[in-house]
Protein backbone atom coordinates (compact mmCIF):
# COMPACT_ATOMS: atom_id res chain seq x y z
CA UNK A 1 0.00 0.00 0.00
CA UNK A 2 2.39 2.20 0.74
CA UNK A 3 4.41 1.80 -2.38
CA UNK A 4 1.03 2.78 -4.50
CA UNK A 5 1.00 6.10 -2.37
CA UNK A 6 4.66 6.51 -3.36
CA UNK A 7 3.69 6.12 -7.18
CA UNK A 8 0.81 8.16 -7.07
CA UNK A 9 2.66 11.00 -5.52
CA UNK A 10 5.70 10.56 -7.80
CA UNK A 11 2.86 10.31 -10.75
CA UNK A 12 1.49 13.46 -9.21
CA UNK A 13 5.26 15.31 -9.02
CA UNK A 14 5.65 14.26 -12.74
CA UNK A 15 2.32 15.43 -14.33
CA UNK A 16 2.17 18.90 -12.65
CA UNK A 17 6.11 19.51 -13.91
CA UNK A 18 4.59 18.80 -17.52
CA UNK A 19 1.92 20.14 -16.99
CA UNK A 20 3.86 23.07 -15.67
CA UNK A 21 6.34 22.84 -19.24
CA UNK A 22 2.84 22.55 -21.25
CA UNK A 23 2.06 26.24 -20.03
CA UNK A 24 4.83 27.67 -20.64
CA UNK A 25 5.28 26.51 -24.31
CA UNK A 26 1.93 27.90 -24.85
CA UNK A 27 2.61 30.93 -23.41
CA UNK A 28 5.63 31.14 -25.32
CA UNK A 29 4.15 29.89 -28.31
CA UNK A 30 1.32 33.25 -27.75
CA UNK A 31 3.72 35.71 -27.57
CA UNK A 32 5.95 34.24 -30.83
CA UNK A 33 2.65 34.73 -32.57
CA UNK A 34 2.18 38.44 -31.07
CA UNK A 35 5.73 39.30 -32.32
CA UNK A 36 5.30 38.08 -35.33
CA UNK A 37 1.66 39.84 -36.28
CA UNK A 38 3.72 42.94 -34.40
CA UNK A 39 6.54 42.39 -37.26
CA UNK A 40 3.91 42.02 -40.24
CA UNK A 41 2.03 44.93 -39.19
CA UNK A 42 5.26 46.89 -39.50
CA UNK A 43 6.12 45.29 -42.54
CA UNK A 44 2.68 46.17 -43.92
CA UNK A 45 2.98 49.72 -42.89
CA UNK A 46 6.57 50.46 -44.29
CA UNK A 47 5.12 49.01 -47.86
CA UNK A 48 1.90 51.71 -47.33
CA UNK A 49 4.42 54.54 -46.58
CA UNK A 50 6.93 53.99 -49.34
CA UNK A 51 4.29 53.48 -51.77
CA UNK A 52 2.62 57.19 -50.85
Amino acid sequence: MLKLAALLLVLMIVFGLLSFVFHIAVALTKIAFFICLIGLGISLVGRVFKKA
